[in-house]
């Protein structure tokens, strides 16, 4: 994509209230609204005291048009550390126009630089044009893995248990 407007940023502190505002407008997208509750101190206090995760924006004549929110994990079987990339958004507006590609590819060098072994993440079955925009980078489906989850509440409950 050759885009000279396309600027893409590390987050700052003062913008955990956009970083929410683009997670509830993705939280819209993947139909799961009611799911979202973070909060902006919380989100402040996990990406700039913690540093849990980091938080890019994409920018176009200094207006965000799209953020990716990614930690690093570690593979027992690599032996070091990954990219995880928890959340990639682009404004409906500003899709198509290779954005989310943009996004991909500063992740992917930070990956190389901080020698990290594999990036992963995961995406609907149903997004297809972002399905489309990840095997057009080289990425491929996990097909014998399945995401298992506890929820927070399931989390305490289990733990509890003697």
């Amino acid at each position: 994509m050759q885009n000279e407007k396309l600027i893409i940023r590390p987050a700052k502190p003062e913008e955990a209230g956009r970083v929410l505002e683009l997670i509830n407008r993705l939280a819209v997208y993947e139909k799961c609204a009611n799911e979202v509750v973070a909060d902006e101190a919380t989100l402040y206090h996990s990406l700039f005291v913690e540093k849990s995760a980091e938080v890019v924006f994409a920018e176009e004549d200094g207006a965000i048009v799209g953020f990716a929110l990614f930690f690093h994990n570690f593979s027992t079987f690599v032996g070091r550390k990954g990219l995880y990339l928890e959340d990639l958004f682009i404004i409906p507006e500003k899709r198509g126009l290779g954005y989310g590609k943009a996004l991909l590819k500063y992740l992917a060098r930070i990956a190389v630089e901080r020698n990290c072994g594999r990036m992963e993440w995961i995406c609907l079955d149903w997004n297809k044009p972002a399905l489309a925009v990840y095997r057009s980078i080289g990425a491929v489906p996990m097909s014998e893995w399945t995401v298992q989850r506890l929820d927070e509440a399931t989390l305490k409950a289990f733990a509890a248990q003697e």
